[in-house]
């Protein structure tokens, strides 16, 4: 019995120091997480390549995302049509100011129809939330698909 107790015991505390560094973990995320009361707006969605033909996979999406305030904090973003995920979601670390990041797109996205319009989704404390924006981020088909719009950049500044 008194085996039993001893053996007991000892898992519990070791399940204990196996869970510690997890939770030191979860609460270094939690400080540096981006918070409901965080500041972001979408600045520009593109694409790469743009323009593009018919059928043609995308190679990688283009998003200039603002953070106002004075601190880094970290999220989940992605890029959605709708319900459909067009763009994987993955862990940034955003910087007070505008950032542009690269989000890769999922495998078997392609353009069909006549207009694809996308939001940038966030995670703010495990709430998965559409962005901002001064206006709609959308693909049209002319001769090919293109996100282009008047003053648009060329690409990422290095």
């Amino acid at each position: 019995m008194h085996i039993f107790r001893t053996t007991l015991l000892m898992g519990f505390l070791g399940m204990m120091l196996i869970g510690l560094p997890l939770d030191g973990m979860s609460a270094e995320r939690g400080r540096n997480a981006c918070r409901g009361g965080d500041r972001l707006r979408i600045q520009d969605l593109d694409l790469s390549p743009d323009p593009m033909v018919e059928g043609q996979r995308i190679r990688l999406w283009k998003v200039r995302i603002r953070l106002d305030g004075n601190r880094e904090c970290e999220t989940e973003i992605s890029v959605r049509e709708g319900n459909d995920l067009v763009g994987q979601e993955r862990h940034y670390n955003l910087r007070p100011g505008i950032n542009e990041i690269e989000v890769q797109p999922v495998e078997g996205y392609r353009f069909r129809g006549r207009e694809h319009c996308f939001d940038v989704i966030v995670d703010l404390e495990g709430t998965r939330r559409r962005v901002d924006a001064d206006r709609r981020f959308c693909a049209y088909q002319k001769s090919a698909w293109s996100m282009r719009e008047a003053g648009d950049r060329d690409g990422f500044r290095r």
